[in-house]
């Protein structure tokens, strides 16, 4: 499994592509594509069948998934990159900013 610097819930920005500078939350991540969906970015319009939920079907506006290496996490108003340090208790590890060293 790949280590990833960013997670489900995050805040982050995006660093390139037709939506550079714009931020929002993560929503999904797929580590295996090490793709992720935020949240208001790289909206595409899809064509919908009928459905339950659409019972007129039509085009319907979503998110489409987002490389990783083009977001950067946020801490704050400001991006930053991030680490891995070892747990205060030794067990596991924690993501810490590396502009101020506070743990994410």
């Amino acid at each position: 499994m790949k280590k990833l610097h960013i997670k489900k819930g995050d805040t982050v920005r995006v660093l390139c592509g037709k939506d550079r500078g714009a931020t929002g939350r993560v929503l999904l991540v797929f580590p295996d594509k090490y793709r992720a969906i935020v949240e208001g970015v790289n909206m595409v319009r899809k064509h919908v069948k009928p459905n339950q939920q659409s019972p007129q079907g039509g085009i319907v506006e979503q998110e489409a998934s987002i490389h990783l290496s083009n977001l950067m996490l946020m801490e704050g108003n400001t991006p930053t990159r991030t680490g891995r340090m070892k747990n205060e208790e030794g067990k596991g590890w924690v993501r810490y900013s590396k502009n101020t060293g506070n743990p994410v």
